[in-house]
């Protein structure tokens, strides 16, 4: 078994991971010759099922296993993985590889950044170039040719650092990877492009302290803040438009998108006829058709962190069971376009 690469795409890529580690510490991470996925699946909450090309973070990779198309899985905490693309960030170049030490499997990351000089070598150069002058021989030297200058090159010169960071992981055999089957949903009633995840966070966010306030101020138990967990709801139409909502006992508030675009659907990837799909059941029906779930306020938080990946993001409802958001993460080749990558989440609608 045998991976090492170097990375590309760092600060993508350390968002991703960002993103994730939000939901939960460990991913199970599987590549193969064409693909990293990375997967998500936390006791609670949403799942994430993240599918990137091997070339849109690696570059000059080799991969080899003794399974199909050179499959490697692994369990992989995300906090070390993040805290060593953080290091890189601000690298000149970044690699990794999947070793062993002291018989513990490993990835093992390696960063090459640049230190600027010490206060103490620009120092030297500077009282250098004073002794220089101090011998009184004006700007020619004693054969009227050259003056002699302090070698200052070394001194001023950027010097390369190299930072390793190890990150435990544990070998996954394949077919305990096999059982992680990833959720089946039916055709969603409603799909529409989110307006900016950022923008709907804070909103989101601003409805949840709101109802944690009026849950604080209102309960007669010891429950902490932390504890509290209220439940938003979320709902869209056909027509362009978007609701969220916050609906308690003493508090109501709202805030609605219209205008949104609701994509085409590709007629050769569905699973029944284009007129018969749940969707266009629901576009007949007029703006007042709306499919909705209910979310729990802090984990939609957690999930509206990808928005920092600045993808295109569609969400697709299956009415009052469950929430499919798509991610597609932009990504280039040499003629300047190329597939996009995608992160899904799949969010569970809560009972009323």
């Amino acid at each position: 078994m045998r991976f090492k690469s170097n990375l590309k795409n760092v600060r993508t890529f350390s968002k991703l991971v960002a993103a994730l580690s939000s939901l939960e510490k460990i991913a199970w991470l599987r590549l193969d010759d064409e693909n990293v996925r990375f997967t998500v699946i936390p006791d609670t909450g949403s799942q994430v099922w993240a599918t990137l090309s091997m070339d849109f973070i690696f570059d000059n990779y080799a991969l080899q296993s003794q399974e199909p198309n050179n499959v490697i899985n692994l369990e992989l905490p995300l906090g070390p993985l993040q805290r060593a693309l953080r290091s890189a960030l601000n690298g000149v170049s970044a690699s990794i590889r999947l070793t062993k030490k002291d018989g513990i499997p490993i990835l093992s990351m390696t960063i090459t950044t640049t230190a600027a000089p010490t206060k103490e070598a620009q120092g030297v150069a500077r009282f250098g170039a004073v002794n220089q002058n101090a011998g009184g021989r004006g700007h020619d030297d004693e054969d009227g040719m050259f003056v002699h200058e302090p070698l200052e090159t070394n001194l001023h010169r950027e010097r390369e650092k190299i930072i390793t960071q190890d990150i435990p992981v544990r070998v996954l055999h394949p077919d305990t990877v096999e059982t992680i089957m990833q959720p089946k949903v039916r055709e969603p009633d409603v799909h529409i492009q989110l307006p900016p995840l950022l923008q709907l966070k804070a909103i989101s966010d601003r409805f949840t302290k709101l109802a944690v306030a009026e849950k604080t101020s209102t309960t007669s138990t010891s429950s902490t803040t932390a504890s509290i967990s209220p439940k938003l709801e979320l709902s869209a139409n056909m027509h362009g438009g978007l609701r969220l909502r916050l609906d308690t006992d003493t508090l109501q508030v709202e805030s609605e998108w219209t205008g949104l675009e609701n994509p085409e659907l590709d007629p050769s990837l569905l699973t029944c006829a284009l007129e018969d799909h749940p969707s266009t059941r629901f576009r007949a029906a007029g703006p007042d058709k709306w499919a909705t779930v209910r979310v729990d306020g802090k984990d939609w938080s957690k999930v509206l962190g990808v928005g920092r990946l600045e993808g295109r993001v569609i969400a697709c409802f299956a009415d009052d069971h469950a929430l499919i958001i798509y991610v597609y993460i932009p990504q280039y080749d040499e003629t300047g376009s190329a597939d996009d990558s995608v992160v899904t989440y799949y969010v569970s609608s809560y009972s009323l």
